[in-house]
């Protein structure tokens, strides 16, 4: 028979103990609280949403914690533009930090039409995928763009897609937020500002002999293109043309002289749209 002080002493006990822990856990709460700043949250609020990573941050969250606490620019979600931006810098209570306004764009345009290929890739359709297995990638040219559409499956803006076995990024739809630069195993997608129009559209670093044996469209480095820049800004480093778009001004000259057209208008007829406009 079970007497009443045998069951009385441990409900006691227990209740004891959860008093107590109930105390410890109240005094860690308070000895413990970090106070969260307002700001992030009313930054977190205006931000698009979108959580594309471009800014360099977990998504949007992670973002507003970086402009608080981590002293991260105001001007990094290239979703939101300038208008955030200076959204941001109002809730920092700093000057705005002007953004330039950029699109990606693929330095390749070694389709099939041009470049050889030397495999056929039967496998996961991942360019992060194919480019870690020996053979992988099917073109012949080591530098070019692998066309599996890594970049279009990471692109939340619907802004990627896969012409003629190559990366596109609609000029309309790209937001620069650069996830797909990022993903890009290659690295043959790069953000640009949006007022550049004449790139050099090629990766390879190979000599001008070597890089005529796998594609006849890609950069030899003769360096003709950055002789006849009045603007000077074009530079021959590693055996490729790099274009400073800072100092361009898409007059055109490089891309009548180029003798492979590995230079050129990355948006087809652009500049004569602005002629006529």
């Amino acid at each position: 028979m079970i007497s009443l002080a045998g069951v009385l002493y441990p409900v006691l006990i227990l209740g004891a103990l959860g008093l107590a822990f109930g105390a410890l856990l109240a005094f860690a709460s308070i000895k413990f609280f970090v106070k969260i700043d307002e700001r992030v949250a009313q930054i977190r609020e205006i931000l698009p949403g979108a959580n594309c990573g471009g800014c360099g941050y977990p998504g949007c969250d992670g973002y507003a914690d970086g402009v608080v606490n981590g002293g991260a620019k105001t001007n990094l979600c290239a979703a939101g533009g300038a208008e955030l931006a200076k959204g941001i810098a109002g809730i920092m209570g700093v000057e705005s930090e002007a953004a330039v306004p950029v699109r990606a764009f693929l330095k390749c345009k070694g389709s099939s039409e041009f470049s050889k290929r030397n495999a056929i890739y039967d496998g996961i359709k991942d360019c992060r995928s194919a480019v870690i297995v020996p053979g992988g990638s099917p073109n012949a040219c080591p530098f070019g763009c692998i066309g599996l559409g890594t970049c279009v499956k990471v692109c939340v803006f619907g802004a990627m897609s896969i012409v003629d076995g190559l990366a596109f990024a609609d000029p309309e739809k790209c937001i620069g937020c650069g996830t797909c630069v990022a993903n890009c195993p290659k690295s043959v997608l790069k953000l640009i500002p949006r007022t550049s129009n004449v790139q050099v559209v090629c990766n390879s670093n190979w000599r001008g002999p070597d890089v005529k044996k796998v594609c006849s469209v890609g950069c030899i480095g003769c360096g003709l293109c950055a002789k006849t820049c009045p603007a000077g800004a074009i530079t021959v480093d590693k055996n490729l043309a790099f274009v400073d778009a800072s100092k361009c001004t898409n007059c055109g000259a490089c891309v009548a002289k180029c003798p492979t057209k590995s230079i050129g208008y990355i948006i087809p007829n652009l500049e004569e749209d602005k002629k006529s406009a």
